[in-house]
């Protein structure tokens, strides 16, 4: 097992990679109500392994049930199970699970203490760690929600083998982007591992989450805000939140189109090789990952605009200078609308 801290100005928090579900107890607090939020799936492949639990809460999978009404329905199996604000909340389950629960935990009675079971690639390499919890609204990606960190997160790797291979990929968007903005021999890694990947290696899991982990808890720690630093973990998000609000796509699968994109809006500013962006797209076409969508340049446009990191009429766009180092550049609005109808 591995274990990372994050030490930031939000709090700590302990991200175990290797952990195992059945050892969870190490970590919950004793002598309080423990609540569990997960989803059916994940109930019905690791329900058996869970912990004791006062109230156990399943919310209904898909980015369409990431909304205040699942968060108030929550509240109220909450109350109905005589929670209050010292009890513990534990999330088992993807992304889409932890960024629920967590909100629900940073806001219910003000606030209460929780920890994640991650149970998916995406999840593991980026939902669950560094303490950004939230819900749709309005078809808006986290639009509402809160900078709290966990208590803990236990990643375990065999957990990931029962993925779609969809699941697999749309995490694998993530890794990738990690190496992108931040590391380039992991970047190097995965091009000469794709088979790996695609055979659900754990070895190459572990780096994968493991790399993963360390660029984003040293990020989270110089700016657990995203003030600065940590708008670098948005590389391929503002178009890639877009997309996927437009087209429905997997996240992970429009976030490879954004970062696409965003390489290319990066070699228009100067910055970027060609041949680095050839290798991005080399890479995401070996895993079977999108480089490409269909979409109207209109509406796309009409998309970004919504998006949370709008400051005015400009938006902070994360760019590449070449594989393995990003940079942030305020945008303006106008400009962005000409690329896109470049694009499109």
């Amino acid at each position: 097992m591995k274990q990372l801290t994050i030490d930031s100005s939000i709090g700590s928090s302990q991200i175990l990679v290797g952990e195992a579900i059945e050892n969870i107890h190490n970590y919950l607090p004793k002598n309080k109500k423990i609540a569990i939020i997960s989803d059916d799936t994940v109930i019905s492949l690791y329900g058996n392994r869970f912990p004791k639990s006062d109230v156990l809460i399943s919310v209904p999978q898909g980015e369409a049930h990431k909304t205040l009404q699942s968060v108030e329905q929550i509240y109220e199996q909450l109350l109905a199970a005589e929670c209050d604000r010292s009890a513990f909340v534990l999330a088992i389950g993807g992304g889409i699970i932890c960024d629920i629960a967590g909100f629900v935990a940073a806001t219910f009675m003000r606030g209460m203490e929780f920890g994640f079971v991650s149970t998916t690639l995406l999840s593991q390499v980026d939902a669950s760690v560094g303490g950004k919890n939230g819900v749709n609204f309005k078809g808006f990606k986290n639009f509402i929600g809160t900078f709290c960190l966990p208590k803990f997160v236990i990643c375990e790797l065999s957990m990931l083998k029962t993925l779609t291979q969809s699941e697999l990929l749309s995490g694998m968007a993530e890794v990738i982007k990690h190496g992108a903005i931040a590391d380039p021999d992991l970047f190097t890694y995965i091009e000469n591992n794709t088979q790996k990947v695609l055979r659900y290696d754990e070895d190459a899991l572990e780096r994968f989450v493991s790399d993963s982990v360390i660029i984003k808890s040293h990020i989270v720690n110089l700016d657990a805000r995203e003030s600065g630093t940590r708008r670098l973990l948005n590389f391929g998000h503002t178009f890639g939140h877009a997309i996927e609000k437009i087209t429905k796509m997997p996240h992970g699968h429009a976030i490879s189109v954004g970062m696409v994109l965003a390489a290319r809006l990066s070699v228009r500013h100067g910055k970027l090789p060609q041949a680095d962006v050839d290798r991005l797209i080399a890479l995401l076409n070996l895993l079977g990952l999108p480089t490409k969508v269909e979409v109207n340049a209109g509406e796309l446009f009409a998309a970004m605009k919504g998006d949370k990191k709008r400051e005015g009429g400009s938006v902070h766009f994360v760019l590449l200078s070449e594989i393995g180092k990003a940079y942030v550049e305020k945008i303006s609005f106008t400009k962005i609308e000409d690329y896109i109808h470049d694009l499109c």
